[in-house]
């Protein structure tokens, strides 16, 4: 059994970067063929897509967010970062690690693993 379990700091201040990690347990973040993408929800609004890191370690991120957003992974740890920068009071969401077999899905049942969520706020 895959478990995912996000982690990062509840609350941050206006026009800073916000980091949050995804650690993953029962399976490896290189096997082949999964993504594995972090996905946000703000308030009262749907999932929104924001990137991937593959298997292969390789990168792609959603267009809303790549000037700002950067993807990583510490293989011996088996965890995924997200570094999303100069943050504003709109990034308040839940924030969402998933594992597809691809990449850019914003529907829950096209991940067949995801985390518990992080709530993170944006405030001064």
């Amino acid at each position: 059994q895959v478990q995912l379990q996000e982690s990062g700091p509840g609350l941050v201040k206006p026009s800073q970067t916000l980091s949050l990690t995804c650690t993953v347990s029962g399976g490896s973040i290189t096997d082949d063929p999964y993504y594995w993408s972090w996905i946000r929800q703000p308030p009262g609004k749907g999932l929104e897509w924001m990137g991937a890191i593959a298997y292969s370690g390789s990168t792609v991120y959603s267009p809303s967010f790549k000037s700002r957003t950067s993807i990583s992974r510490d293989t011996s740890k088996n965890q995924v970062t997200l570094q999303l920068s100069s943050v504003t009071p709109e990034d308040t969401a839940v924030y969402y690690c998933a594992r597809a077999t691809g990449f850019g899905w914003s529907r829950k049942e096209e991940y067949d693993y995801w985390g518990q969520g992080t709530q993170v706020t944006v405030s001064s």
